[in-house]
């Protein structure tokens, strides 16, 4: 049951509990540097909610980071905007983007069968005579569990690591899906790691090389990567539990959609400057067709889009999590503002509230207990 608990709160996307509708906001909404750093003081130094965290943010006057804490406990070592983290689930936002230029390119279709990207012989589960599509894996729309049943890990610590494809098909062939494809949103790791390992398949490479060869080597994420090169492994900010001990890093197989990749909130800057349109790149169609698609989530104002959380003034944004790190992802169309918090540190409090106060919605920060 620990392990369960820890699956589902470390992987997935965490909705507002009531995000607030933002008003009118200025061309570029985000505090400044110092205001920024005293949130992070707060919440690192007096709640005890994180050992680092850095923030990243590009609007219409440039780029920068601010960064408070450190690399491990005793470590000196300031970080800074080349510092790697584990992002989870905003892994999946990648996963989605590749759907979509491989829309694009005609390789595959949105409404495709996930099962014909798979060996013959896997049994996908069907309901109503409804085949699971591409989009529903991107939409968290599938009807699949957020986990799969048969993942029983040898190392609980690293939960993922020999999670293997044929595992993924035995799950596939005997699960039974409680309601109707396409009708109701539910966040799904499996969903996510499952579309990522059938356009993999479709692409005849294993998902790091294809997000590598599609989107980081065209964009420059030079540091956007599940392998660390040992200068990466250099920069790895050690992962924290919520009571601030160090714990190991995840690796994944067959679900590495999901939530393996690791970046810096420089590379993710590159990212958000591209979605915002700063900089030319050929994934630019694809970027603006995530968008399009939108199906209810269970949030009030809130709409699951390709990969992205999007509110009802259209701010784009992911979270996710893995036992030692949390990350948000975000950008806002209409103020051309976007935003990256990562932090070493896995907490129940998390990093969305920040996100979302730098972006300009107007929902508060949250107000964690002072720390142990």
């Amino acid at each position: 049951m620990i392990l369960r608990n820890l699956l589902i709160g470390a992987c997935g996307m965490f909705l507002p509990m009531s995000p607030a509708r933002a008003q009118s906001l200025p061309q570029s909404p985000v505090p400044s540097d110092s205001a920024i750093r005293r949130i992070l003081v707060d919440r690192i130094d007096r709640a005890r909610q994180g050992v680092g965290i850095v923030v990243g943010v590009v609007e219409p006057k440039g780029r920068r980071v601010v960064a408070h804490g450190s690399l491990n406990q005793g470590d000196e070592r300031p970080l800074d905007g080349d510092t790697v983290f584990e992002i989870g689930s905003v892994t999946e936002v990648f996963t989605s983007l590749l759907l979509a230029d491989m829309v694009q390119r005609g390789e595959v279709a949105l409404d495709d069968p996930a099962a014909r990207f798979l060996p013959q012989g896997v049994k996908v589960p069907e309901r109503g005579g409804r085949r699971i599509t591409l989009q529903d894996l991107a939409t968290h729309t599938s009807g699949l569990p957020r986990i799969p049943s048969n993942l029983k890990p040898a190392n609980p610590a690293n939960p993922y690591a020999d999670y293997s494809a044929e595992q993924l098909y035995e799950f596939l062939s005997t699960y039974k899906l409680w309601h109707d494809i396409g009708t109701g949103f539910d966040y799904s790791n499996l969903g996510g790691g499952l579309l990522g390992h059938a356009l993999a398949r479709r692409a005849g490479m294993d998902y790091e090389a294809l997000v590598k060869s599609r989107i980081a080597d065209p964009l420059g994420m030079s540091s956007t990567r599940i392998t660390l090169s040992t200068q990466m492994k250099a920069r790895l900010a050690v992962g924290h539990n919520a009571k601030l001990a160090a714990v190991p890093n995840w690796d994944f197989q067959a679900l590495a959609g999901a939530a393996a990749l690791r970046s810096t909130a420089n590379d993710l800057l590159v990212f958000l400057a591209a979605n915002l349109g700063y900089s030319k790149s050929p994934l630019a169609p694809a970027m603006a067709a995530m968008l399009k698609v939108r199906r209810p989530t269970t949030a009030p104002d809130m709409e699951i889009a390709l990969g992205w959380a999007v509110t009802g003034d259209g701010i784009a944004w992911a979270n996710g999590s893995t036992a030692g790190y949390r990350t948000f992802v975000g950008y806002h169309p209409k103020s051309r503002v976007g935003v990256v918090v990562l932090s070493n540190t896995f907490t129940d409090t998390g990093l969305t509230d920040i996100g979302m106060h730098l972006l300009g919605a107007s929902s508060a920060l949250a107000k964690p207990p002072a720390g142990r």
